[in-house]
């Protein structure tokens, strides 16, 4: 081959070299350069949740209301029929395992009081001319009992309602879901999360006291 023609293919290669950088080079000058690191570069692990979906508040959940199972309900229809805001209602599992909805979540219903035992002194007086009344809780107090799951086992005799809830809960905090029952009187006491409920009818149940972080009840004294 004449050495005019190599020096002619020589330049031709070089040429081609050369327009290929200078298009590489349009095409990479539009694009902005992106400042973040690879993700080889970045430690731990990196999740993005802008896309995660949201909470399904339709979906029909076993509402209690007042310990009592009612049905299933949206969690907006249960906390309307417990009379309070949706935030305030508690999701736990019930004893089927499956999720429930209720002020402290779901709990077993509470267990058949104790027949009451009354003291000469707590006898009603009996007349020819008045029934006999109901007898009423001594003002001094009334007995504390514990409910241990089988049975009910006395703590005192005659003991303040204070001191009742103190004796029997104390100490003591339950998970949602959980619920512990004692008795003063003829009135039964629940602890539940954060708080001791009392009821007269063993149905429906009302704040007694709060319940602190420590498991201690500040309010009563």
């Amino acid at each position: 081959m004449p050495q005019d023609n190599r020096v002619l293919i020589a330049i031709g290669a070089g040429l081609a070299v050369v327009a290929a950088i200078v298009i590489a080079l349009i095409f990479n000058a539009g694009r902005a350069p992106n400042p973040a690191p690879p993700p080889a570069a970045q430690g731990g692990l990196t999740v993005d949740v802008a896309d995660a979906p949201e909470l399904n508040t339709t979906r029909e959940l076993r509402c209690f209301v007042d310990g009592q199972y009612i049905g299933l309900a949206t969690l907006s229809d249960c906390a309307r029929r417990n009379g309070v805001a949706t935030d305030a209602l508690d999701v736990g599992i019930d004893e089927t395992g499956a999720l429930a909805a209720a002020p402290t979540a779901a709990f077993a219903p509470p267990p058949v009081a104790p027949p009451i035992e009354l003291t000469e002194a707590e006898q009603p007086p009996v007349t020819d001319q008045q029934p006999a009344e109901p007898a009423v809780q001594a003002a001094t107090g009334s007995a504390c009992l514990r409910h241990t799951g089988s049975d009910w086992r006395s703590l005192s005799s005659n003991m303040s309602l204070n001191a009742c809830v103190q004796a029997l809960y104390s100490g003591t905090c339950v998970r949602p879901g959980e619920a512990l029952y004692g008795r003063w009187g003829d009135t039964t006491l629940r602890l539940v999360p954060r708080r001791v409920e009392q009821s007269s009818d063993n149905s429906r149940f009302r704040t007694l006291a709060d319940q602190d972080r420590s498991c201690t009840f500040p309010g009563l004294r």
